[in-house]
């Protein structure tokens, strides 16, 4: 009999199972996925690490795939609403009853050996996908590379994206020690590539240690705009007036050319055509990224949560004219550099509405207050999400917009009050 009959259940248990929430190590996880015959897949691998464009990346190569006709499985975190976003199997997300018989599976494999909520979650995705007929998957690295669950898996090709300083308890203060764990995707004689323009030495250096094949936007590819798009050169194809990602924002034009490299490499295996391209990039779509939600007064959610996704939205929204104000419904988590967040935004943000995360790493309004720059105005502070959303948009005018942002967390909340 399995342990539990319900998604919830399960889930609830796992958060419990594990001493410790994050144990980065392979050993436990890479044991008992070979019991479950699951580290040599049939299937084609793709890995993506990196600290931030790591889901939109995915997202891209994916609907390109798709639009090439492959069977694509997809494994990102973390979730928004439904820990089913989590796996995805030919454009559709695994259902409660097939993440309940994975995780049985996985259950019975494990013995006495204890997991943590997420690499439990991966094995269930390996499992899940060995038994789906893909054609290739798409994995993203939960947190580093080196050592993280997903790292089990020997990828055809790596793709590291942006570098930021994040996590730094576990992966490093500086980008180069942060690069290198990220660096632990790549394989030998394999394609690493990394569509961060300015990347730290230690991926390519790591690159050269273990033997892989290294492709780096600005020098193995690159891509300059147009009037009418975008075009893209590789090391073997060059294409011209590409459409723009429907990801919003300029440092997605970053994230595809490193799609379109990572795709180039895996040509011979799985050849896509200019219209594949051209499809995936028109139709791909990712909740809580730059997500618009239209209305009297426009919702905007996005997930950023450090310094350089900070940079980023800044950018999108003032490249967004609008005849009224800004307000920022905000809360962060204390394990980020919320002061930096912050000052990265302040000259973009009119209304400042700080909520209280309730969760174990939540940081509460008063303590975002403190740190907020001396120059933000009009701060209002808020116990939930929830209240922080209802000011902003019962104050909000015609012509105005709330930006929804910080973390996973805070988006999520904001998200559930409007579906």
């Amino acid at each position: 009999m399995p342990r539990f009959n319900a998604l919830s259940a399960w889930l609830a248990w796992q958060e419990t199972l594990h001493p410790k929430k994050i144990d980065l190590g392979l050993e436990r996880v890479a044991a008992i996925a070979d019991r479950m015959a699951l580290l040599q897949p049939e299937y084609g691998v793709i890995t993506v690490a990196g600290t931030n464009g790591k889901g939109s990346s995915v997202a891209l190569i994916s609907a390109v795939l798709e639009a090439a006709g492959y069977r694509v499985g997809q494994y990102t975190s973390p979730h928004l609403l439904r820990y089913n976003e989590r796996i995805r199997i030919a454009g559709r997300t695994a259902t409660d009853d097939e993440l309940c018989h994975a995780f049985d599976c996985v259950d019975q494999a494990r013995g006495q050996e204890t997991l943590s909520y997420f690499e439990f979650g991966t094995l269930a995705a390996l499992y899940l996908f060995a038994g789906a007929k893909l054609d290739i998957a798409v994995l993203e690295v939960g947190m580093g590379g080196r050592l993280d669950a997903v790292n089990i898996i020997d990828p055809d090709a790596a793709l590291v994206t942006a570098i930021d300083i994040d996590h730094s308890a576990w992966l490093g203060t500086d980008r180069e020690s942060i690069g290198r764990e990220k660096a632990g995707i790549f394989r030998s004689e394999r394609p690493a590539i990394c569509s961060d323009p300015l990347p730290p030495a230690s991926l390519e250096q790591t690159a050269a240690r273990v033997g892989a094949t290294w492709y780096s936007l600005g020098q193995q590819f690159s891509f300059k705009l147009c009037a009418s798009g975008w075009d893209w050169q590789g090391l073997v194809s060059h294409y011209r007036q590409l459409p723009v990602p429907a990801l919003a924002g300029m440092h997605q034009f970053d994230n595809a050319a490193g799609v379109l490299m990572v795709l180039e490499s895996l040509r011979s295996r799985f050849p896509v055509r200019r219209q594949d391209l051209v499809a995936g990039l028109r139709n791909v779509s990712l909740a809580g990224r730059f997500q618009v939600l239209p209305g009297r007064v426009d919702m905007i959610f996005d997930v950023a949560h450090n310094t350089a996704s900070g940079r980023h939205l800044a950018q999108t929204l003032e490249g967004i004219q609008i005849a009224g104000r800004t307000w920022l419904v905000l809360g962060m988590l204390h394990d980020k550099d919320a002061a930096a967040f912050m000052d990265s935004l302040v000259n973009t943000v009119d209304n400042w509405c700080l909520a209280t995360l309730d969760v174990e790493r939540g940081l509460t309004a008063a303590g975002l207050r403190e740190m907020l720059p001396a120059r933000a105005v009009n701060a209002h502070e808020f116990p939930d999400v929830a209240a922080a959303c209802r000011y902003a948009q019962s104050q909000a005018a015609q012509g105005d917009r709330v930006v929804v942002s910080g973390s996973f967390i805070t988006v999520a909340e904001a998200m559930a009050c409007h579906v």
